[in-house]
């Protein structure tokens, strides 16, 4: 058992006491969800074995996306997509940060706040690739909510294939070697839409924020062809937000876990009381509805024909690509505790 939802199960009527009001109702759906996974609550599954005859049943999985038990599949499967999608060119990784005084509002209206950072930084991108005669890019954003401390800390990771296409000319369009786009520009750009589309939406308000930010962050760093970064974002991607080794120590009262210092890159402890623990991790629970990753442009599912036309074009100067077949979702598998061969799962009974 995951010892997060271990600590949940022991702690969560103190955590519903104490800290009712703070608690979002997605927050309580992942708890709820968490609280049964792999219980009787969730149904069972049936498993025979075709070798020996023995009979089993298995306690369901929740499926819920912040799930700490659930999702490894998921994870694999979205790694396997973009591998299929990735052009032979290099990439660059592009980070936009939410400024530390503008987190006031994704604590009261997440999905709105988060819905604005994926249009906003989608719409700087295109600008930019358009005013360098790049034409059509392609990129996928994947949503962070959380610093290496495990505080809020929303940011977007996008990567970001080097170079677009010209649909007039059907031509790939290289960009330079070292080089995406300005960081200050895309900074400075970021902060006035940002602020513009805050102020326009009907349920965000800067009056919110006790003192507008000075500095706004943007990074872009190359990452090579890209696949080292899409494994760096696989890994936070559908699993839980603090992993299990990561948790060094816990008593009744506290909890200690190991993070890796962004400034020093060593490594560093922090401990909590337990109650505080919970709800630091479950703050980072998102709105139901909201897609956490999104493809634009040329990784986009609807530029498939486009998106092969261009690796065909490109291949012969770079590298072969994977042959390009849907990946499929894997079976369910399960050894066999007599034999050590696989079972075949027979059914599912759900729970009343």
């Amino acid at each position: 058992m995951s010892t997060f939802i271990a600590l949940l199960r022991q702690h969560h009527q103190a955590l519903n006491t104490q800290y009712s009001s703070q608690l979002s109702p997605d927050m309580r759906q992942a708890m709820f969800a968490m609280l049964s996974c792999k219980t009787a609550q969730q149904g069972k599954s049936l498993w025979t074995c075709s070798s020996c005859k023995h009979h089993d049943s298995q306690a369901l999985s929740c499926g819920h996306r912040h799930c700490p038990q659930c999702q490894q599949s998921t994870t694999s499967m979205w790694l396997e997509r973009q591998k299929q999608k990735r052009l032979p060119v290099e990439y660059f990784m592009t980070t936009f940060t939410l400024p530390y005084e503008l987190r006031v509002l994704a604590r009261k209206r997440p999905k709105a706040l988060y819905q604005l950072m994926f249009r906003v930084s989608a719409s700087i991108l295109k600008d930019f690739a358009k005013r360098n005669t790049l034409g059509t890019i392609g990129f996928t954003s994947v949503l962070h909510t959380h610093s290496r401390r495990r505080e809020l800390h929303p940011h977007l990771h996008i990567i970001v294939a080097n170079g677009g296409y010209d649909a007039k000319k059907k031509q790939w369009r290289k960009g330079k070697s070292d080089y995406l786009f300005n960081a200050f520009a895309l900074a400075n750009v970021w902060r006035a839409r940002m602020l513009e589309a805050i102020n326009k939406h009907p349920t965000l308000s800067l009056t919110q924020v006790k003192k507008m930010p000075k500095k706004w962050v943007v990074d872009c760093t190359k990452v090579g062809y890209g696949l080292p970064a899409l494994k760096y974002l696989s890994r936070y991607l559908y699993r839980g937000v603090l992993a299990d080794n990561d948790i060094i120590s816990h008593d009744k009262t506290s909890v200690t876990f190991r993070y890796i210092d962004s400034a020093t890159k060593a490594s560093q402890t922090r401990t909590l009381p337990t109650l505080q623990f919970l709800l630091l991790i479950l703050q980072h629970v998102l709105p139901k509805g909201l897609q956490r990753v999104r493809d634009y442009g040329l990784l986009s599912s609807g530029a498939r024909k486009v998106r092969l036309l261009i690796q065909l074009l490109l291949t012969e100067f770079s590298y072969l690509l994977p042959p390009s077949i849907a990946p499929i979702k894997p079976k369910a598998k399960r050894l066999c505790p007599c034999c050590w061969h696989y079972m075949l799962c027979t059914g599912v009974i759900r729970a009343g």
